[in-house]
């Protein structure tokens, strides 16, 4: 018999015919799954704690959150923490009373042009902090200041002026910055503490100065009152 007559036939019958298999479409790879805010902020996450452990400098750490929020993948995030422990970000140490970090705050701005601004005492600093100074000077004392969060970045910008940061001796200091026809200094610090702050310093000077350093005989007795009453028992 002629199969296009049978096939004909068999479909005349009424007999319910089976259905062709389509083969099955390929799954799609994750890493071209669109990233959603709270990927990109996961990832914010894990290179704030790298950079607080030491495990970045300031430039990377820039340079991959810059990335972070221009992806537009998940492949494309996963290669910027892939050299980072990716588990959950550590929460802030109880003990030494943090408070929750807000990455969306606002940051506070010191602006100093042909005059003086001066930020010390007994004061709750925030997680980032501008400082410009146009033939002018900024000081920045840190070393009675209440720490809301483990990582502070301070973002300094000097022309024709001077940004002072001073620290206490007990934290840690890190930064990076370049001086034209001018000066930016940040001496490096690393706390014994586990639990001590991290001040970041980044910037430039141009015919200025940016300087951080510690303030001797300053040190944030809250890291020793509290480790005590940690290891007491109160």
């Amino acid at each position: 018999m002629d199969l296009d007559k049978h096939d004909a036939a068999a479909s005349g019958s009424g007999q319910p015919q089976k259905p062709v298999a389509r083969p099955a479409a390929p799954g799609r790879p994750a890493d071209t799954l669109r990233a959603s805010d709270a990927d990109r902020d996961r990832i914010a996450d894990i290179l704030r704690e790298a950079m607080a452990e030491g495990r970045l400098d300031a430039e990377e750490h820039s340079e991959r959150i810059e990335a972070v929020y221009r992806a537009k993948t998940l492949g494309e995030l996963e290669p910027l923490v892939r050299d980072l422990p990716t588990g959950s970000p550590r929460p802030a140490p109880v003990s030494y009373g943090y408070g929750p970090d807000d990455p969306a705050a606002p940051a506070e701005n010191l602006v100093a042009v042909f005059s003086s601004s001066t930020r010390k005492g007994r004061w709750r600093v925030g997680a980032r902090t501008n400082a410009f100074a146009f033939f002018g000077s900024i000081e920045i004392d840190l070393t009675e200041a209440m720490f809301g969060q483990r990582l502070t970045v301070i973002n300094a910008t000097s022309i024709f002026g001077s940004v002072e940061v001073r620290v206490p001796e007990n934290i840690s200091l890190r930064g990076s910055g370049t001086g034209v026809f001018g000066n930016f200094e940040v001496r490096h610090l690393e706390a014994a503490h586990p639990e001590a702050p991290v001040v970041v310093v980044n910037g430039y000077s141009v015919f200025g100065n940016v300087e951080a350093k510690p303030k001797r005989g300053k040190r944030i007795a809250d890291l020793i009152q509290n480790s005590l009453r940690k290891h007491l028992g109160h």
